[in-house]
């Protein structure tokens, strides 16, 4: 089973929320997910978001690929960082 850390889209119309999940890649957007890792708004200015840092590091340990909007939240966040010092 191949996990991506990705987003899954919650709100209202034009009203966008966002939680950031760990997926089976083969699962829908919006279908079935392991754990929420943490949400973000992208509404409010600035933008934002509020991860669950250890959760994350632990399925990045396991071998989880981030989809590219997440990876971007990580390395804002600071989180992409620990990840690759904690590798070395």
């Amino acid at each position: 089973m191949a996990v991506r850390l990705r987003l899954t889209r919650t709100g209202r119309h034009k009203r966008p929320f966002y939680r950031v999940v760990a997926a089976d890649s083969r699962m829908p957007r919006d279908g079935r997910y392991l754990e929420v890792l943490g949400t973000y708004d992208p509404l409010k200015n600035p933008a934002v978001t509020e991860l669950k840092e250890e959760r994350i590091l632990d399925w990045l340990r396991k071998g989880a690929q981030p989809t590219v909007t997440v990876r971007t939240l990580l390395r804002r966040s600071g989180i992409l960082g620990k990840s690759a010092a904690s590798k070395k």
